[in-house]
């Protein structure tokens, strides 16, 4: 297999060549820096019968996985809403011996904190919400345009089945490192920052009407101020290792990184048009979000391809 972790601009080279050598592709987030790519590739994997899979990293964090066991349990009911927020004081900087700005050079990132930063945003709500969402609307700045031709700030709403929403907001400007999450459920909702975690559900008094509000607070070790992740990458890596196996050559993970491209694609649509809200039009390959955890078959392109969700 082909391990790609270079800056976003060689992503789709990368993958293509090594996918038409018969290898199998593991890539860094974003899978690729347009919508387009994204889709072509999953159909080379499916044709050359070989795993393309993306570094989704965040949601094997010790924190975000629990945030998905109560979601999944029912305690806080159906997700309505959730915030996803991201700050940081500044982009990631890379080694000195090459470009460690590269991520504010839109030739080697694709764009700014929304391509560096959104995809692990956009995959957690799709988590959360258990679908894709139709339409965005996003609003974004450069405070040195002087020196960078790419965002530094970013803010967005997707909407979901169901008039849900996601409302999303990254910077690269914060006086502090930390990443905020709420969801709100129609039975109670989840805070979470960092490390700290809090369930909150109402309390009820027997003829059912509102008695208060009871809070569980919980410290669950993440590790969020590694930005390596590194605890984070093993099960990852398991469930690379077990697509392969099973033959499951474009699987939830991948077709949940084609549409945060797609999502980052519209969103930069938007916030060049004044913040016109746009709609995101599935492919026929992606055209629902499937969880269901029995096995399934996919057509994609024409051909058939095993896939274990």
């Amino acid at each position: 297999f082909v391990d790609i972790a270079t800056p976003p601009s060689e992503h789709f080279r990368i993958a293509r060549d090594a996918l038409a050598r018969g290898l199998h592709v593991l890539c860094e987030k974003p899978f690729t820096t347009a919508a387009a790519d994204a889709d072509g590739l999953t159909r080379l994997a499916v044709g050359a019968e070989r795993v393309i899979f993306p570094c989704h990293n965040y949601k094997f964090a010790p924190i975000i996985r629990a945030i998905s066991n109560v979601i999944t349990s029912g305690r806080i009911g159906r997700v309505g809403s959730v915030t996803l927020e991201t700050f940081r004081p500044t982009h990631a900087k890379g080694v000195a011996e090459w470009r460690p700005d590269w991520r504010r050079e839109r030739r080697w990132s694709g764009g700014g904190i929304a391509m560096d930063h959104g995809s692990h945003t956009f995959y957690l709500a799709f988590d959360w919400l258990n679908a894709w969402p139709t339409t965005v609307t996003a609003k974004m700045t450069n405070h040195q345009p002087e020196l960078w031709d790419t965002e530094d700030d970013f803010a967005a709403t997707l909407t979901f089945p169901g008039q849900r929403l996601a409302h999303v907001h990254m910077t690269w400007t914060a006086g502090t490192r930390a990443v905020i999450y709420t969801v709100h459920g129609d039975r109670g909702a989840i805070i979470a920052r960092d490390d700290e975690l809090e369930v909150v559900t109402p309390v009820r008094r027997s003829d059912g009407s509102a008695a208060g509000w009871n809070s569980e607070r919980a410290t669950i070790s993440s590790d969020w101020m590694d930005a390596s992740h590194t605890r984070w990458f093993n099960a990852m890596f398991d469930g690379f290792v077990t697509a392969i196996e099973s033959h499951d050559y474009v699987g939830p993970d991948i077709r949940d990184a084609c549409r945060c491209v797609a999502v980052t694609d519209e969103a930069y649509a938007s916030s060049d048009a004044a913040c016109i809200e746009r709609q995101l039009v599935a492919s026929p390959d992606f055209a629902f979000r499937d969880t269901r955890a029995e096995r399934r078959t996919t057509l994609i392109g024409g051909h058939v391809a095993p896939s274990v969700a």
